[in-house]
């Protein structure tokens, strides 16, 4: 009995949860049984519950209260949650199609307990979209007494609004955002778990330590090169801030980089994971969903904004680091070969992915399944040779059951996390929708467009920026996707253009003051100040968001893959790197000299990107690069540092 009771415990039934989730996910992969609307019908309870047990297991779900109140808490959202999915599992056809516009009472209960869930739940997990939510009833229910004829609305009784967001499974709760997050994003997230159980991330990070070189100037390049990595199966910035600025922070400082400096590169350097492909984040995602096209032509668009990103960052910190950073020798490390190998699976498991998608042309979610097998198979093989064949030390502690336990638990909480976010974006969508005021933004869009198009793209990216102050990049994404994106095809911008428009929005959201998680996460590693974090990144990153508005005069980056896109992409690249420049380098030591310099190659990077004629562009691009790589030399010299590290540039 004691055994017995050991293992019913609160982690235990996590993992029982968890592995139910996982098997139906991966059958649901394999064989797309019912579809995605039943899929999200089944498992958005069962998420919702997993989400609640490693919300409690972590550090309770309330913890002003006593533990009494917690377990009964518990008890009682889970009893919704078996409640709800048992509903639905028998009702789902009768739901789906023969009740649709005439619901039974229990149906409406039904679905009033799932919404109350979703609202608490996502109060306590993101207080800002809970807020958001609730302004949004508000304005559903009295729209009509709006004194401002843009806002105005005759109302929508509350019967409606909790089955526009349960029920009626278009949207809200069961809508397209959970369907997503249960089937292509959990499908990809298979690759992340997989790394995660057998520790192939961290060992990834080491050998990008070694592969950053021995100069201390190039000790931070680790950051950028760890989060490039994990970036390729993380999809986000937060997450690749928990996993590589754990390491890379610590690291960077032991070095002698500021730690104010050290989290904005980590902070920088991870929101690359929300470009990085092949997992770009849920915004890609959706992307695909909207534009009704093969994730993988998302995807190899994708690749140019990231060479873009991450080339353009590489070259900011290494100016950066040429000025704070002593000119000497660190100490190699020494990666073990099995942290080698498992490295080396992980890149030969994301080529095999891309391979599956571009070459055999493979459906998703059967490309994801195929890979994460691919992976598990090799990681799988080299843990029990190196265990039991060599026998090897560091491995004297890890276990196979451990190693997979930690793996199903990984996928659950993303995949888990990611439903209850994405059901959340569900009722704000909907109520969007309920009340018209998409229509109504999108044709204020339009009437500005009319006049200068130039004005309608800033006064978009002023929405979207504010819309990113406060909400995370999915969400930035979603609003942005639905409000912005028709009146810009309207006017007649490509429709990849102005998505991809909207989606580096998203993305320099999760930068914007006064939120960034990405920022508090590093910020909290490093121990160093947020407000200051997020500014040194924000200065960091404040080149390549020109690439936002580059892609309107450099189409071909996201408009036509091959050959033209690459040639875009470089000059793009050329500009940003021009930009980069001209901010953080040195060309003389005479100061007015310099700005002058500095400040005509600026000008000249301009162009490169933002000329509407491509001749233009390439023959200053031909100009930016040579002058850039000789203001490198000069960089050098001119800024050659102290003995001792300098404090962070203002």
């Amino acid at each position: 009995m004691d055994r017995i009771k050991g293992f019913l415990d609160l982690r235990s039934a996590t993992f029982a949860l968890s592995l139910v989730m996982f098997v139906w996910l991966v059958w649901y992969f394999w064989t797309g049984a019912g579809g995605p609307r039943e899929l999200a019908t089944n498992l958005v309870p069962l998420a919702l519950l997993l989400q609640v047990l490693f919300m409690y297991r972590e550090d309770w779900l309330y913890p002003r209260l006593p533990p009494l109140a917690n377990h009964v808490l518990v008890a009682l959202y889970a009893a919704i949650c078996v409640y709800g999915f048992q509903y639905f599992y028998v009702n789902f056809e009768e739901i789906a199609i023969y009740r649709q516009g005439s619901y039974t009472p229990e149906d409406f209960v039904v679905g009033l307990l799932m919404f109350g869930l979703v609202m608490e739940l996502s109060r306590l997990a993101h207080p800002v979209l809970f807020g958001v939510n609730l302004v949004m009833i508000v304005y559903t229910l009295w729209g009509y007494l709006s004194p401002l004829d843009f806002f105005w609305h005759p109302g929508v009784s509350f019967y409606r609004v909790v089955t526009s967001s349960t029920v009626e499974l278009a949207t809200g709760i069961y809508g397209l955002y959970a369907q997503l997050a249960l089937t292509l994003v959990a499908a990809f997230l298979l690759l992340a778990a997989v790394a995660n159980g057998f520790g192939a991330q961290r060992a990834m990070i080491m050998v990008m330590r070694r592969l950053a070189g021995r100069s201390r100037q190039m000790v931070p390049q680790t950051a950028v090169l760890g989060s490039l990595s994990v970036g390729m199966v993380s999809g986000s910035g937060s997450a690749n801030a928990v996993v590589v600025g754990s390491i890379t922070i610590p690291l960077m400082k032991r070095y002698g980089v500021p730690g104010v400096f050290a989290a904005a590169v980590e902070t920088a350097a991870s929101m690359g994971g929300l470009i990085m492909p092949p997992l770009m984040g849920v915004g890609a995602f959706l992307m695909s969903e909207f534009l009704g096209v093969p994730y993988w032509d998302v995807v190899i668009r994708g690749f140019a904004l990231a060479f873009v990103y991450y080339v353009s960052l590489a070259f900011a910190v290494y100016l950066l680091c040429v000025r704070l950073l002593p000119r000497d020798m660190v100490p190699e490390p020494d990666v073990p070969l099995y942290d080698r190998i498992k490295t080396a699976i992980f890149f030969l498991s994301v080529a095999f992915l891309i391979a599956m998608l571009g070459w055999v042309g493979m459906g998703e979610l059967r490309a994801a399944l195929s890979t994460g097998i691919f992976m598990l198979v090799l990681l799988l093989a080299a843990f029990l040779w190196f265990k039991y064949g060599l026998q090897d030390p560091a491995l004297r502690e890890e276990t196979l059951f451990g190693n997979l336990r930690t793996a199903v638990e990984t996928h659950g909480e993303m995949t888990s996390y990611l439903t209850l976010l994405l059901a959340t974006l569900g009722i704000m969508i909907g109520l969007f929708t309920v009340t018209g005021f998409i229509n109504r933004m999108g044709a204020m869009l339009l009437d500005l467009g009319a006049w200068n198009i130039i004005a309608m793209v800033l006064m978009a990216y002023a929405f979207g920026w504010l819309a990113g102050a406060g909400l995370p990049p999915t969400a930035t994404y979603i609003i942005g996707a639905i409000v912005i994106v028709q009146p810009l095809r309207d006017l007649g911008i490509d429709p990849w253009v102005a998505h991809f428009f909207v989606f580096l929005l998203s993305v320099w959201g999760e930068l914007s003051p006064p939120t960034s998680l990405t920022a508090a996460v590093s910020a909290r590693i490093a121990e160093a100040s947020f407000m200051r974090t997020m500014w040194v990144a924000l200065k960091i990153c404040l080149p390549i968001t020109l690439m936002t508005f580059a892609i309107f005069t450099r189409s071909d980056m996201v408009v036509n893959p091959g050959w033209p896109q690459v040639a875009a992409t470089l000059i793009v690249t050329c500009g940003t790197c021009g930009i980069t420049f001209a901010m953080f380098g040195r060309f003389l030591e005479n100061r007015a000299a310099d700005v002058m310099l500095r400040s005509l190659l600026a000008l000249f990077a301009l162009v490169a990107m933002l000329h509407p004629s491509d001749g233009v562009a390439l023959g200053t691009a031909l100009v930016v690069l040579p002058a850039t790589l000789l203001g490198i030399w000069r960089h050098r010299t001119v800024a050659a540092p102290p003995l001792t590290p300098r404090p962070v540039p203002s």
